[in-house]
């Protein structure tokens, strides 16, 4: 493929997006026939479209569909749908749901993050060195990749989780309304320690590191003290553009791609920068008046979403996984669901739960989804793990946000509600 043509390239970089998105579709409408969020399906299409399953075939289906000359380009287009989600992702995050909601949230919220956290760094310092694909390190210098593999084990996928309670009906019930509050605790504090280890990660000595956090500081008190008070400004409503205008949606992108781009220049990754943006959008304006803006970046996001899984499905090897492989992959399951289900069921138990809704916040604070594949590409992108943990913990992101919807069916005993076409 080496000295191929501009042309050439284009070429190959549009027919794989055709078949990223039509693939993505189908896999998309299987998924909510099967009860689950339609991102799932899509993320099943990216590792189906790379080595694991379509590599696999006779003919090397995947290096033709997607020639390393042309992956760059991929990844670029990939990168701009991640970030553009991440603005959602921050601007539908309510932290006033939390006002007044009590010692449940807070004790539910820091139980089941607390708890996986603690299993994935201890699990992290078991594995090593293996876990950095047979690395000799320092202890010293073991301790941010068990940080990072901590963070991971205790995210929650706000946006999935959303989207299962409200296929379920359960949006409304109280038990959903504190899953969602504890999910939003959990995913600041997820992202504030996942910024922590970036940063002292890449920062190669105190001086960098200090500029770095120097830089953070700098942009958020920007974000809130600045660009919050103007954006609330120009998105007012009685201005000119306050309906779904060409002038408010170049404003919220723009401002989603230098806040990226910003947090790039610091040495973290773009989806910072966005998510931070993202929260800093005044909701109360968008949301009444520019409703239409918002959800032309959503519907963006997820045409381009799928590419980034499939750079991401590139990356999955499952054919790597032997046998101890797999036995650390059952750890990894288990410690994961563990951590959810106690870290969230006995905490809430202890604050007047009822014994099934104890156990239904842990299933539903369980489901890790797409924001979990975002954390462990910044990971392998940074070195933090290596591609065999990369991949079982794909494989463990997979599964305990498959199981969400069967074992809700289970605990609960009642009949789940029709499922949407509406994807994440």
């Amino acid at each position: 493929m080496a000295g191929r043509s501009a042309d050439e390239i284009t070429g190959s970089v549009l027919l794989g997006l055709a078949v990223i998105v039509a693939v993505a579709s189908v896999f998309a409408k299987a998924a909510e026939r099967l009860r689950q969020p339609g991102v799932m399906g899509e993320i099943v299409a990216g590792i189906a479209l790379g080595p694991s399953l379509l590599g696999l075939l006779p003919g090397h289906l995947t290096e033709r569909l997607f020639p390393l000359d042309a992956r760059p380009f991929l990844q670029v287009l990939a990168q701009l749908g991640l970030v553009l989600f991440m603005f959602g992702v921050g601007h539908r995050m309510d932290l006033t749901q939390l006002r007044g909601a009590g010692r449940q949230v807070l004790a539910v919220s820091l139980g089941s993050f607390a708890l996986p956290f603690a299993l994935g760094f201890g699990l992290a310092t078991a594995l090593y060195p293996w876990l950095a694909d047979g690395g000799q390190q320092a202890p010293a210098e073991r301790l941010i990749p068990a940080l990072f593999l901590g963070t991971a084990m205790s995210i929650t996928a706000f946006p999935v989780l959303a989207r299962i309670l409200h296929q379920r009906g359960m949006a409304q019930e109280r038990t959903g309304s504190v899953s969602l509050a504890c999910a939003a605790v959990q995913d600041v504090l997820a992202w504030s320690v996942l910024a922590a280890v970036v940063v002292a990660a890449d920062a190669g000595s105190p001086a960098s590191l200090l500029r770095m956090i120097g830089g953070l500081l700098v942009l958020a008190v920007g974000l809130r003290y600045v660009v919050r008070p103007l954006l609330g400004q120009f998105l007012a409503p009685g201005r000119p553009w306050s309906g779904p205008a060409p002038a408010a949606l170049a404003v919220l992108v723009s401002g989603t791609l230098v806040c990226a781009w910003a947090t790039t220049a610091l040495g973290l990754h773009a989806v910072f920068g966005a998510f931070a943006f993202g929260m800093a959008v005044p909701r109360g304006a968008v949301d009444d008046q520019l409703a239409q803006v918002t959800r032309q970046i959503e519907q963006t996001s997820l045409l381009l979403l799928p590419t980034f899984f499939v750079v991401t499905g590139l990356s999955v090897r499952f054919g790597e996984l032997g046998p101890r492989e797999l036995a650390v992959g059952v750890c990894v399951l288990t410690a994961a669901c563990a951590g959810k289900l106690l870290g969230a069921a006995v905490p809430a138990r202890l604050t007047g739960a009822a014994p099934r809704q104890a156990l239904t916040l842990g299933i539903l604070l369980n489901a890790r989804g797409l924001t979990e594949l975002v954390i462990l590409g910044v990971g392998l992108a940074r070195g933090l793990i290596g591609a065999r943990m990369f991949t079982i913990m794909v494989i463990m992101a997979l599964v305990t946000t498959f199981m969400t919807g069967p074992l809700l069916a289970l605990v609960r005993r009642d009949t789940p509600a029709a499922v949407t076409t509406a994807r994440v």
